[in-house]
This record gives structure tokens, C-alpha cells and sequence, in this order.
């Protein structure tokens, strides 16, 4: 075994040689060694006589030898310790030292190995993050060309509903134009009817004495009795400016419905596409190509604005239907067409006053039923106030009870907390009660008052359906019916 910092040759590594005695010497005070060599003890290292005792206490034996005199041999002396041995013996480091350092290199090494468990643990959620964003954002992106693909066949759908209606309305005003161009100058006026009509709709009471749908029918059709010719060919000329202008609000639509078809099976591609498609590829650069010219809301406003302009058409156009069957009934070709729509009119308020009256009475009938649960109610009311005066009185009683109690009896304890909190809320309740039951009261009167006015609104529209349904529609159906007055010959 070789020892750091020293040579084989030194003394104490040698094989032990005998001093001439054969145990060691008596116990006597040990005489003291003065050390011509004092060492520096570096800061932060052990003391070297700790370290081997056993080479300290050979030198103590060899120095006794030498005061007892010619006991051993000078061959025998143990050699002094020299400077080269105490660098040595220095140098070496304790097992503290040891321990220390091994101990430092295991929490290294557990900290190396738990930093980089760390980082594989990171490295795994973090791949597990962004698969999971990647398919989120694919699944997002997918939803969206859904929701895309789902708001283009809505606004296909409304396109095509829209050109629909926009040609029936063409065919309808054609239809106009040729009964105009066919109709005859000549008039059968059914003034009087009318005229008979509107005098008997004066009797009216109250608020059913409005001007109604019905009313302007009947004044249309006598002004439009004295003048019609000029009228028919001004709307004649008016017919001619709207069809081209709904041929306009037709080519808008169909182009658009056309681009809607196109972008639809462009977007239903892209919506089927999938990491498993054959057709996929890279195209690098195109996320920074914007090749587009609208943004959602001005897409959906280009369409919307196209069926509200065909809309306006379409209205336009029924309101010059509607006029030119107005000028029919001017017209004695078109009279009948004029007492059909009265007649509609008639028969629309008819309806409309026969489903208020129908609602008022079942507001009455519910007035009634309220009226009856009211009144219930109130007997409830009184009955509950009437029963909850025996607790009140039972819980006044026992306190009244309680307060004769003698001295330190007088406890403010939990039967009497409670029985203070009782008369409390059975108080409170009862004013409770009996605010509702004055409530219920009311509400009761109310009742009363709005079963009166029910009753006489009842009392209008049975006049209002007498005049409209049996004197004026009973005038009406003897009015005269030709194909020559329908514009058809």
C-alpha cells in the first residue's frame, strides 16, 4: 500500500523494529516534548495527530529510551519526523472531507437526473400540447368550413327562394299588363252598393268605428268608378319601367346564386380534405397570399343586399298588382276584380273582429275564473289570519307565564329567546296576510271593472259583425260576374 505524498523508504512504512524491550515501558508521567517545529495548520483541514496516533506514540517510546541512557542502541532510534513528512501527513484529507464530497456528487448527480427527468416529462406534455393544438385547430378549422359551407346553402337557399318569388311576381305582372292591354272601356259601376256599404259601416260604435282596411277598399272603388282610363295607361307604362327593373334584380340574383354554387364546391373540397388525403400537398408562402376582396360581414351584406333590392322590386311589383286590380274595379272590365278584394277585406275584418271577439271572450271567461279564485282566496286569507291568532296567542300566553317566574329564574334563556322570536314572526305574518288579503281585495275590484268593460267591448263587436256581416256582404253577393269584367276577354 502506497500513502500519498511519501516514499516506500520512509521509516514508519518499514517492517517494525524492536526498541530492546519486549513490552512497553511502566506508567510513568510522561516527560514533556518540546517541538523545535511548530506547523501551520491550514485553515479548513484535521489536525494530523488525530489521523495516526500509533506513529506519535512510537516517537514518544524512542524519546523515553533516550532519557533512561544506554538502554537502545542508536541503530534502534525511531527517526525524527521531518519537514517532508509533516507536508505529507498535510496534505491528506478526512474522512468528513470524503463523506462531504461523495455526498455533493450524489445530490449533483440527483439533481442532473431530476432535471433532466424534468425536461423529458416537459418534452412529453409538450408534444402532448401541440398535438392536441394541431388537432384542435384542425378540428376548428374543419367546424368552420362547416359553418361556412352551412351559411352558404342558407344563403343559397334564400337566393333561390327569392328568384323564385321575383319570377312568379315577372309572371304575375305580365299577367297584369295583358288583362290591362284587354280590358274594356266600357264601366258597369256598382256605385250604390258602395256608397250603401260605407253608410251602413258609419253606424259602428266606438272604437270600431276605424278606418279600416275594409273602408278604404269601398272609397277606392267609388273614385275609381269615375276615372280609370288615363290610370290604366299610366300603370301600363309604370308595369313596363318595373319589369326591367326586376330583370335587373334577376340577373343580380342568379349571378349570385352561380358564385354561391361555385364557392360551395370549392369549400366542400377543402371540408373533406383530411391528413390521410392523396391530394394534399405544401404550398409554402400561400398563408401570406390574401387574394380575398370581402370579410364575412360585407359577404353576407352583398347577398342580403341583393334579396332585400329584389324584395323592393317584388313589393313594388305587388303594389302595382294591387293597384292595377284597384283600376280594375275602376274600370267596368275589372269591377269584380274590385269586388273580390273588397270582399277579401270584408271578409278579412270579419275574421279579425270575430277572433277579438273570441279572445275577449275567453278574457272574460278568465276574468270570471279569477274573479271566483279571488274571492277564494280571500276566504283562504281570512281563515289563515284566523288561524294563526291561537299560536300568537298560545306564545304571548307562555311568555306572559314565563315573566312570574321568581329572581335569578328570570333567565333570558332559549325557550324565551325563541318564544320572543315566535310572537315576532306569527305578528309578521299576520300583517303579512293581511296586507295580501287587502291586496286580493283590490285586485278583486279590478277584476269587477275589467269583466264590465269586457262585456261592453262584447256588446261593439257583435254591432260591428252585424253591419259587416249581414247587412254589407248580404248586399254584396248579388254584384254581377262575367270573364268580360275579369279582363279576360
Amino acid at each position: 500500500m502506497e500513502f500519498l505524498g511519501t516514499t516506500q523508504t520512509t521509516s514508519y512504512c518499514g517492517p517494525k523494529k524492536a526498541c530492546g524491550f519486549s513490552a512497553l515501558p511502566p506508567a510513568v508521567p510522561a516527560p514533556e516534548i518540546q517541538e523545535c517545529y511548530q506547523p501551520y495548520y491550514l485553515p479548513g483541514y484535521r489536525y494530523p495527530n488525530s489521523g495516526r496516533p500509533s506513529l506519535f506514540y512510537k516517537i514518544s517510546n524512542a524519546q523515553t529510551c533516550m532519557d533512561e541512557g544506554a538502554m537502545c542502541l542508536s541503530a534502534l532510534r525511531p527517526p525524527t519526523i521531518l519537514p517532508a513528512l509533516r507536508s505529507a501527513l498535510f496534505c491528506r484529507y478526512s474522512p468528513h472531507d470524503w463523506d462531504r464530497s461523495n455526498k455533493l456528487q450524489m445530490r449533483g448527480a440527483e439533481a442532473s437526473r431530476l432535471r433532466a427527468s424534468r425536461l423529458t416529462g416537459d418534452s412529453m406534455r409538450l408534444m402532448q400540447d401541440k398535438d392536441q393544438l394541431t388537432r384542435q385547430m384542425q378540428e376548428g378549422t374543419s367546424r368552420n368550413l362547416g359553418q361556412r359551407l352551412s351559411d352558404i346553402g342558407f344563403w343559397k337557399s334564400e337566393l333561390g327562394y327569392e328568384l323564385e318569388r321575383l319570377l312568379n311576381e315577372n309572371r304575375s305582372l305580365e299577367t297584369v299588363k295583358r288583362r290591362l292591354e284587354c280590358v274594356a272601356e266600357e264601366l258597369n259601376c256598382p256605385l250604390q252598393v258602395a256608397l250603401e256599404c260605407l253608410y251602413h259601416r258609419e253606424k259602428r260604435i266606438g272604437i270600431d268605428l276605424v278606418h279600416d282596411n275594409v273602408e278604404k277598399n269601398l272609397i277606392r272603388e267609388v273614385d275609381l268608378l269615375k276615372c280609370c282610363q288615363e290610370q290604366m295607361r299610366k300603370l301600363a307604362q309604370r308595369i313596363d319601367i318595373q319589369m326591367r327593373d326586376n330583370r335587373d334584380a334577376q340577373h343580380a340574383l342568379e349571378r349570385d346564386l352561380e358564385d354561391k354554387t361555385s364557392a360551395q364546391f370549392i369549400d366542400e373540397k377543402c371540408f373533406n380534405l383530411r391528413n390521410t388525403s392523396d391530394c394534399i400537398s405544401f404550398f409554402h408562402g400561400m398563408e401570406k397570399v390574401d387574394g380575398t376582396i370581402s370579410v364575412p360581414e360585407s359577404w353576407a351584406k352583398f347577398s342580403n343586399d341583393n334579396i332585400r333590392h329584389s324584395q323592393n322590386m317584388r313589393a313594388n311589383s305587388i303594389r302595382l298588382c294591387e293597384e292595377a286590380e284597384n283600376l280594375f274595379e275602376a274600370l267596368s272590365d275589372q269591377m269584380w276584380k274590385q269586388f273580390t278584394h273588397t270582399n277579401l277585406a270584408f271578409s278579412a275584418r270579419i275574421s279579425e273582429v270575430t277572433d277579438a271577439k273570441n279572445k275577449l271572450q275567453t278574457q272574460l271567461a278568465k276574468t270570471l275564473q279569477e274573479i271566483f279564485q279571488a274571492e277564494n282566496t280571500i276566504m283562504l286569507l281570512e281563515r289563515s289570519i284566523m288561524a294563526k291568532e291561537c299560536p300568537l296567542k298560545v306564545a304571548q300566553t307562555r311568555l306572559e307565564c314565563r315573566t312570574r317566574r321568581p329572581n335569578v329564574e328570570l333567565c333570558r334563556d332559549i325557550p324565551q329567546f325563541k318564544l320572543v322570536n315566535e310572537v315576532f314572526t306569527i305578528d309578521d305574518t299576520l300583517q303579512t296576510l293581511k296586507l295580501r288579503l287587502r291586496e286580493t281585495q283590490d285586485t278583486l275590484q279590478l277584476l269587477v271593472m275589467t269583466k264590465c268593460r269586457l262585456e261592453h267591448e262584447l256588446a261593439i263587436k257583435a254591432n260591428t259583425l252585424c253591419i259587416d256581416k249581414e247587412k254589407c256582404m248580404s248586399m254584396r253577393k248579388t254584384f254581377p260576374c262575367t270573364p268580360r269584367l275579369m279582363g279576360y276577354t
